[in-house]
């Protein structure tokens, strides 16, 4: 409680590195919930807008980027690319195949600004996650 009190802006995961530098074995969970049963707040709340309000202002600019899967009949796998326009909340598969590239993402994504035309000048975020695919 007392590092929580001294250093505001420390989260449950710092305090709880900082307790096993001194020695002290104890999970970042158990730290959460001492902070809790406290109600000292284990991190603060930054300010500014949150991610669901800057979603909603931005949604215009935004198109989401990811890989998903299709387990075949054969038991083989296929991936496809899509990408999701926030604003309009249309959906764009832009290819398949069995072993995805960067080049051959690289192309889907070139493939889809020629396809959107005009629209991609008012697209500005990229959405997408950091998985291995």
């Amino acid at each position: 409680m007392r590092l929580a009190k001294e250093n505001p802006r420390w989260g449950h995961r710092r305090i709880q590195g900082e307790l096993a530098q001194l020695g002290h074995p104890i999970a970042s969970s158990t730290v959460w919930k001492i902070l809790r049963a406290a109600d000292v707040d284990p991190a603060p709340r930054r300010t500014g807008p949150s991610w669901r309000d800057f979603l909603a202002s931005q949604a215009e600019a935004i198109i989401a980027a990811d890989f998903f899967h299709i387990d075949t009949i054969t038991g083989g796998r296929l991936y496809a690319l899509a990408f999701l326009e926030h604003g309009s909340r249309r959906l764009h598969i832009t290819g398949v195949t069995a072993h995805p590239t960067a080049q051959w993402a690289t192309q889907q994504a070139r493939n889809l600004t020629a396809d959107l035309g005009h629209r991609i000048e008012s697209l500005v975020y990229v959405l997408r996650d950091r998985d291995s695919n």
